[in-house]
């Protein structure tokens, strides 16, 4: 049996609360969670050509991205791309393996990739079905791949936007996006929003969601303790599951039926939250 699942059984937890995967089933839906889905929905329905969602690392936007998707209308052919690695000759291939499309191999070159999408896109336009391509981590995408993606949205018919592109990705995807050299890209952005931390209230909510979404009481952890974990992981979600789940795992080697203040201190200085020493090189980076 792992640590995790021990800890879970002493607080009486069905699973692990803190995990760090992206589990639409724990989503905690604070304001600024909130407003950044609805800017996605919004982007769908408003047929908008490029939708753009940036945030921090570990802010919580692809368990964003996961709930979307879940939520999808049947008239919509969606397509993924996580983690883009490659130069922007590379693009088509993976915009094509998004939505299982292949090129005949006797016609391998970018060309021909393109007027198989084409193709493609009229095909589900006269089925009645528009296509969204999503890009998660877009903020790998160069400046040269932003402007081919962009150039794709030039199919759309003058009645109706039949490919419309959602890019999600961190802080600095928003400030690529702003270079005089990809206007035309920003102005092709109708629906934007930058996801935010969560305040201190916000954080605890956010602790007792997941831990009622695990079968607990949502009381596992005291008021102090609340307190420290926000201020050592600046209200970013996954930097809170992260000492969340090593909080709990000190307070049951040590039998603790709460996790207290002390607890989440002794985490603190054994160092072995990495996330604070993470975010103190990030402050030190802003003050100097």
């Amino acid at each position: 049996m792992s640590s995790g699942a021990m800890y879970a059984a002493h607080f009486g937890l069905k699973q692990r609360p803190f995990t760090l995967l992206p589990d639409p089933d724990f989503l905690f839906w604070s304001p600024e969670h909130r407003r950044a889905y609805s800017v996605l929905e919004i982007g769908i329905l408003s047929r908008a050509p490029i939708t753009l969602v940036t945030g921090e690392i570990g802010s919580g936007k692809t368990t964003l991205l996961r709930q979307l998707m879940n939520r999808m209308e049947e008239d919509l052919s969606v397509g993924l791309i996580s983690n883009f690695a490659g130069a922007r000759e590379d693009l088509m291939r993976w915009v094509l393996n998004a939505f299982g499309l292949q090129v005949p191999e006797d016609h391998p070159d970018d060309v021909h990739r393109y007027q198989v999408f084409v193709d493609f896109l009229v095909q589900e336009y006269a089925s009645g079905r528009r296509v969204i391509l999503i890009i998660d981590e877009a903020q790998n995408l160069s400046v040269d791949a932003l402007e081919e993606l962009r150039m794709l949205t030039n199919v759309n018919s003058v009645q109706d936007e039949v490919f419309q592109l959602i890019l999600v990705g961190q802080a600095e995807l928003r400030d690529r996006i702003l270079r005089p050299k990809l206007k035309q890209v920003a102005q092709r952005i109708a629906a934007s929003f930058h996801l935010g931390p969560m305040r201190g209230e916000e954080v605890q909510d956010y602790v007792r969601h997941r831990l009622q979404s695990a079968g607990g009481s949502g009381d596992e952890f005291s008021d102090g303790a609340l307190v420290l974990i926000h201020k050592n992981t600046d209200g970013i979600p996954r930097l809170v599951n992260q000492l969340c789940d090593l909080s709990l795992m000190y307070a049951w080697t040590d039998d603790e039926e709460v996790v207290s203040a002390e607890t989440v201190e002794a985490v603190l200085q054994d160092k072995v939250f990495f996330g604070a020493q993470l975010l103190g090189g990030a402050q030190k980076e802003q003050q100097a």
